[in-house]
């Protein structure tokens, strides 16, 4: 089948999006409406990002020169973000410069004792409950190679999944990892089971969009022996929902594709703000995203010199935050990592 012609107005739609980006960031007077404009253009589902994606059908020669056309829009709306940010964080200074008044003469402030952040509390109670069942905890780097972080992992470098995790790349080839999975990677590698390990730590993904954050903190489990099944890996994450959040926990598996495991699934808690019956936290759906999980892939297992004829095994891993929200019913994951003192004292 011949690939259809380019479309005239594709660039003339793609120069529309760009003025309406630019007097919409111009617009703007907050930095949370300026990462909300961005995400609108610029974030995985935004305008100029769904026009590069529908650019696949088209001859390779007018492919190229569209692709550069966006990906220069992309560059310029960039560079009107990162200016008109800025602008807003002098305006806001000067605003907050010009009516200050202090008296010398008042009492000072009474030192506060501190607490432990939400998130540093189950961290610690992650650690102690997998310790408890015989895992071990395993440490990698925050900065990790392209073959740690994908390619070992079952995502080759033209791997469509890739898209899939929004990523920071370092100079060298490097990447700041997306998950905790490198880790498994690197306790597999060099070693032979039975053996269960933990990681846990952050991770970085280029995802600005108000519901989530560009670092957050993430476990991840796997388990490998000669019997290791899917039931072995429910029977451990119903014992680990319940320690977190309280018996009687309530989960579901949701079939779903990881290039890391074969079969994957999505797993989901009740919330617990509205106990199933829709909230604006869980969107309205009675539940929340936990994390992912499924047998370990055979690929990975091979790649790290492990006999996946004789071995098997299982991996999950999910971003720790929403377990400290649920425990602390905090509604929106920004608040955590705001410098909001109140967040603590509530503790």
């Amino acid at each position: 089948m011949n690939a259809r012609p380019e479309s005239p107005d594709q660039l003339e739609h793609l120069r529309s999006l760009e003025q309406e980006a630019r007097r919409e960031i111009s617009e703007t007077d907050a930095p949370q409406a300026l990462v909300e404009v961005r995400a609108r253009y610029l974030g995985r589902k935004g305008s100029v990002s769904d026009l590069l994606r529908s650019l696949g059908g088209l001859e390779p020669t007018e492919r190229a020169r569209m692709g550069k056309a966006a990906n220069e829009a992309k560059a310029r709306i960039e560079e009107w973000v990162r200016q008109r940010r800025t602008e807003i964080d002098q305006e806001q200074r000067e605003h907050a410069l010009s009516g200050r008044c202090q008296d010398v003469t008042l009492p000072g402030v009474p030192f506060v004792r501190g607490r432990l952040h939400p998130v540093t509390r189950v961290v610690r109670e992650v650690v102690e409950f997998f310790v408890s069942m015989g895992f071990t905890l395993e440490e990698g780097p925050e900065v990790e190679t392209d073959y740690n972080n994908f390619e070992a992992l079952n995502f080759p470098p033209d791997h469509p999944a890739r898209d899939m995790q929004d990523t920071f790349f370092v100079e060298g080839g490097h990447v700041l990892r997306t998950h905790t999975s490198p880790v498994q990677i690197r306790a597999m590698t060099g070693r032979q089971p039975p053996f269960r390990f933990i990681a846990i730590g952050r991770v970085y993904r280029h995802d600005l969009s108000p519901r989530h954050s560009p670092m957050f903190q993430q476990v991840e489990g796997f388990m490998v022996d000669e019997h290791t099944t899917f039931a072995d890996l429910k029977g451990v994450l119903y014992a680990f929902a319940e320690h977190m959040m309280g018996s009687g926990t309530d989960l579901r598996f949701r079939s779903s594709y990881f290039p890391f495991t074969e079969p994957s699934a999505e797993l989901d808690f009740q919330c617990v703000l509205c106990k199933g019956q829709g909230c604006a936290t869980c969107s309205q759906s009675g539940w929340i995203e936990w994390g992912g999980c499924g047998m370990i892939h055979p690929q990975v297992l091979e790649n790290c010199g492990i006999d996946a004829a004789r071995y098997q095994g299982f991996a999950f891993g999910m971003g720790l935050e929403r377990s400290a929200m649920n425990r602390h019913s905090i509604p929106h994951i920004r608040l955590l990592y705001d410098g909001d003192v109140r967040v603590l004292e509530q503790l």
